[in-house]
């Protein structure tokens, strides 16, 4: 059974977020639970808290169907001491928010050289900061993300993921996220059932899959290996549909969180609708 939903608004408070999730059909849904452009934020409230919990059980949203996203400040690979330690506490108190609000998961872009430091050291430093925080908190899964590999961001190459996984402590907490958009830029076709077959392939083999907690399901505005990180509606991109019938009709994405991140928010409703009809 697929799970499908999207990054919704928290405006208001978390507790907002399951409800703007039910409103559009879903059945999985991603949000910040802080201010994303910001490095600190007020800590949760318990009423929040409270709130946020009850909602979800209310609309049928499970905790393992819910992919919250850290700060896009976050740099896990920073070569510089200073700005890696701010890093390293920013993300503990990301996991720590989630542990609080009852999650299992926090999906997060793993981080970029900068051009200082080789890819094996930054990504070496990315595991570190990860077992930083995993020996400091427990029953959330830090979940990387795959990129586009746009300026030096690393993880767009499934070797990149498999690396920092090797150099993780505890296999049972750390997962991977695959975004259809990010993968496309970064060189991977998947624009037909035979090349998508090759994609996955190849991913069983280098990372597995049994280590996909998550999937952002999104069409690409930039052509294959651009390496620009451009969200599209489905198919109204260079992506097209194929890709998505694929996904839904391929049992190993099953019970995960299947999460839309498409630009045009007022048509989720519809993309959801849309992806559902796939599985038939």
């Amino acid at each position: 059974m697929k799970r499908i939903g999207a990054h919704v608004s928290a405006n208001g408070g978390v507790e907002n977020a399951p409800i703007n999730a039910a409103k559009i059909g879903a059945t999985a849904f991603a949000l910040f639970t802080k201010n994303q452009r910001q490095w600190v934020a007020k800590p949760l409230a318990a009423e929040n808290i409270e709130a946020f919990k009850r909602n979800c059980t209310e609309h049928d949203l499970a905790p393992e169907y819910i992919l919250p996203h850290d700060s896009y400040l976050i740099n896990l690979g920073h070569p510089e001491a200073e700005k890696l330690e701010k890093s390293r506490a920013a993300f503990l108190d990301e996991i720590q928010r989630c542990e609080q609000l009852g999650l299992q998961l926090l999906n997060f872009h793993p981080g970029s050289h900068l051009k200082q430091v080789s890819e094996s050291e930054c990504l070496a430093t990315i595991s570190e900061s990860i077992n930083i925080a995993l020996e400091q908190t427990k029953g959330v899964t830090a979940v990387i993300e795959n990129t586009a590999g746009q300026g030096s961001n690393l993880g767009f190459r499934f070797e990149h993921l498999a690396e920092i996984i090797d150099g993780v402590e505890d296999k049972t907490r750390i997962g991977v996220c695959i975004d259809t958009c990010h993968s496309f830029a970064a060189g991977y076709d998947l624009r037909t059932a035979e090349s998508c077959e090759s994609v996955f392939s190849e991913f069983e083999k280098i990372v597995g899959f049994g280590y996909l907690r998550g999937m952002h399901l999104n069409d690409s505005k930039k052509g294959l290996g651009t390496r620009v990180d451009r969200h599209h509606s489905l198919g109204k991109g260079e992506l097209g549909l194929e890709v998505f019938r694929y996904i839904m009709k391929d049992a190993r994405f099953d019970h995960i969180p299947m999460i839309l991140e498409t630009i045009d928010d007022t048509i989720w409703a519809e993309e959801i609708k849309l992806l559902h009809s796939f599985e038939a």
